[in-house]
This record gives structure tokens, C-alpha cells and sequence, in this order.
């Protein structure tokens, strides 16, 4: 299988998570010492507008910066990292097979295998959750769901998030491959994490070898039904694909590896 991810979208997002770090870091200390600058230096005149104005202008930004800093280390810094992991997890597939990371929001993982079309979104929280249909449920303590608030990780509802990626793909493919079908997935990341699923409208799965509902387990599942595609199919597609969606360079460097 070969994989293609944007790296230079996953470098520019962790310098962003960083740069967000230290803004808010440094945006909260300054709050810090403005609000307790009577204890800094006692014998100073204290400057009302300074005093009571500035701090409610600081502080904000320093807590909506500090939200933005976590969401985003969330999503590009920690791990385990979705690309490495679902990559670890199709070992085996087809190497005619192809897996683009980070290049067709709102689908994270695009895959292209024998078994069809895939839009992958992930969900990098651990913990229990249940499923039904289009509905979640995680299961945490009252403490455990104020933390979650901080530490800005709700699931939301992957299913949606799903079937939406699927559908921005399939508008993306008209212009070269109207009639394929394009498949939602839903992948946990976290090998913590404990998925009790019934009756999924979205197949929600996991891409550690021992854990289930498994990734590979499924699409083994599905192979050789009509919707899955031939090798002819699958070059073809994977090629078409190729052009359509992947910048110059990575063209470049494909059509290179191809002919060397």
C-alpha cells in the first residue's frame, strides 16, 4: 500500500499548536502579574485603568487562545498519531492500494483498496462509549466530563462527521469516477479506548490487531462484494485520484518512483 500524508500541513499545524502554547502562556503570566502588580512593587501608584481594564481584555484572549493551543495539539501533536497507526493497521492490504493522509478535509484518511472507497475521520480520546444507530454516549464521571471541557476533547458525533466526509468526497470524485461509491469509517486511535457499538449506521472500528471491532477484520469482511474494485479498477482509480487531488510535487515524485 502506498501512503501519501501532507507533511507539510502536519509541520505548519504543531508550529501553530507551539506558537499557541507560548502566546497563552506568556498572555496569562502578564495577566497574572497586572492583576498582583500591587505585590510586585507596594510603594507604585496604582493605575485604576491598568488595574481593573486591562485584566478583562487579557484574559480572555489568554483562555481563547489556551482552548485553541489544546484543540490543536489534540488534533497534530498527540499521540498516537491517526496516520501512523491506521497505516500500521492495513498492513497486508493490496499494494496497489493507496492511503492519503490530511489532503480532503473534512476527510482525514482517504482510502482507496480492492474493497472500494473508504473517508476515514478518527477520534483520538480514550474511555468508554457507547453506540447505537447515529447516537453516542461517552461514560465519564462528573469530574471526568469537566475535564474533558478543558482539556477540549469531546467526541461530538462521529457518525455525522462521517457521513459528511463521505459526501464532500464523493462531490470532489464526479469529475473522474461518478459512480463509485464512497464509504464513511469511523476510527478510534486510542488503543484505551472501549467501544460497546449496536447497530452502527456508520462502521466504527479500530486499527490495533487485538482490538475490536477491527479495521482490517471488517474490510476482510467485505471483500469480493459488487461494490469492491478490480486491480484494473483500482490502478486506475488510484491514478485518476492521484492527479485530481495531490499537489504538483507529490505527482512528481510518484511518476518518478514509477518509472525508476
Amino acid at each position: 500500500m502506498r501512503v501519501e500524508t501532507n507533511q507539510k500541513l502536519i509541520k505548519r499545524n504543531r508550529q501553530i499548536a507551539q506558537g499557541l502554547f507560548f502566546f497563552s502562556f506568556a498572555v496569562l503570566i502578564a495577566g497574572f502579574i497586572i492583576t498582583n502588580q500591587p505585590l510586585f512593587n507596594p510603594n507604585a501608584p496604582l493605575d485604576p485603568a491598568l488595574f481593573y481594564l486591562l485584566p478583562t481584555l487579557v484574559l480572555p484572549v489568554g483562555l481563547i487562545s489556551t482552548l485553541f493551543s489544546v484543540r490543536m495539539t489534540n488534533l497534530w501533536v498527540r499521540s498516537p498519531r491517526p496516520e501512523v497507526v491506521i497505516r500500521e493497521g492495513l498492513k497486508g492490504l493490496s499494494n496497489k492500494s493507496a492511503l492519503y493522509n490530511y489532503y480532503h478535509f473534512p476527510a482525514r484518511h482517504v482510502l482507496i483498496c480492492p474493497q472500494g472507497v473508504f473517508a476515514i475521520v478518527t477520534r483520538f480520546q480514550d474511555g468508554r462509549f457507547t453506540h447505537e444507530g447515529d447516537k453516542w454516549k461517552s461514560h465519564k464521571s462528573f469530574a471526568g466530563r469537566a475535564l474533558s471541557i478543558m482539556r477540549a476533547d469531546g467526541i461530538g458525533n462521529p457518525t455525522i462527521d462521517a457521513l459528511a466526509a463521505a459526501d464532500n468526497l464523493k462531490k470532489r470524485m464526479q469529475a473522474f469516477a461518478p459512480d463509485i461509491e464512497v464509504q464513511p469509517l469511523i476510527v478510534f486511535v486510542d488503543p484505551r479506548a472501549v467501544l460497546e457499538v449496536t447497530n452502527p449506521l456508520v462502521p466504527v472500528l479500530m486499527p490495533y490487531e487485538k482490538a475490536e471491532p477491527n479495521l482490517t477484520t471488517y474490510l476482510r469482511s467485505i471483500k469480493g462484494e459488487k461494490k469492491a474494485l478490480s486491480n484494473a479498477e483500482l490502478v486506475a482509480l488510484v491514478k485518476a485520484f492521484d492527479e485530481a487531488t495531490l499537489p504538483k510535487d507529490a505527482q512528481t515524485r510518484i511518476k518518478a518512483g514509477e518509472t525508476a
